[in-house]
């Protein structure tokens, strides 16, 4: 595209000479397709913008010079220094200059955020002196609204400060609380050695003799197990008479079970 690029602007720019009620549809056209990831591309869309503020009409100014200076307040804050350059370029052209000299009441609001921040962060030095540049013709137009921006832009870091801060307390408050409510959580729950020990003290109390209780479990056959293969027959007339189920061990039963042999043989004994 940068090869025709400079034809296709030509004939833009010499259709809007011939009818300049043609600018607002023209430049709201590039707005809304403009670049936002190719910088090459956001530059050829600046060389044509500059093409077309060169013939455009005061009247047809007015109509888009909100839109205009907001996306240059964008291209001027930048990251990518050619897009940042080119587009502080349009304060060394004289015709744009008087059209904003002419409107700077709406035009330096729009900028001056832009303009000041940058000329303090951004990377790159050449971009420092463009910026500075820009604002002291700003600060030549008008000083009382030079004066009156810088005034509001300060408060406004201020607001935005104090929001920053007042969000990493409420962050900080919320933490906290949650810290609290796990520490309340942890404390109602009883702990595992305190369940042991009073399961344990059970078993005393019941009169089970835990050794016992672990032989009888151990020679209990372990999972998977099967006793040995029967002769055919054998099974044949084992499933004729009756089915056997094979239950899984229940601990509890176990339990009781050993509890009835001790009773048992205690009165005896």
């Amino acid at each position: 595209m940068s090869v025709y690029h400079p034809q296709l602007a030509y004939c833009v720019v010499q259709f809007l000479e011939k009818d300049s009620t043609l600018t607002e549809v023209v430049i709201k056209g590039l707005l809304k397709f403009w670049p936002k990831t190719h910088s090459p591309k956001e530059v050829m869309f600046l060389n044509e913008l500059e093409e077309i503020l060169d013939v455009i009409e005061p009247h047809e100014f007015r109509k888009i010079m909100r839109p205009l200076f907001q996306q240059l307040a964008r291209c001027v804050s930048s990251p990518h220094f050619q897009v940042a350059e080119r587009a502080l370029y349009f304060w060394n052209n004289d015709y744009i200059m008087s059209l904003i000299g002419e409107n700077a009441d709406v035009i330096l609001p729009i900028m001056f955020g832009a303009l000041y921040k940058n000329s303090k962060s951004h990377w790159n030095k050449t971009i420092h002196g463009l910026i500075y540049n820009a604002l002291k013709l700003f600060m030549e137009m008008n000083q009382r609204l030079f004066d009156e921006c810088t005034v509001r832009y300060k408060d406004e870091r201020q607001r935005e400060r104090a929001k920053i801060k007042e969000r990493e307390e409420a962050w900080a408050a919320l933490e906290q609380a949650a810290i609290s409510n796990a520490e309340k959580i942890k404390a109602q729950i009883p702990s595992g050695n305190s369940q042991y020990s009073s399961a344990v003290d059970n078993d005393e109390e019941d009169g089970v003799d835990a050794e016992a209780l672990a032989e009888t479990i151990k020679s209990l056959p372990e999972k998977g197990e099967t006793e040995e293969a029967e002769p055919v027959e054998q099974q044949v007339q084992r499933d004729l008479t009756r089915r056997k189920s094979f239950l899984p061990v229940d601990f509890e039963t176990r339990k009781a079970l050993i509890q009835h042999q001790q009773h048992k043989v205690g009165p005896s004994t």
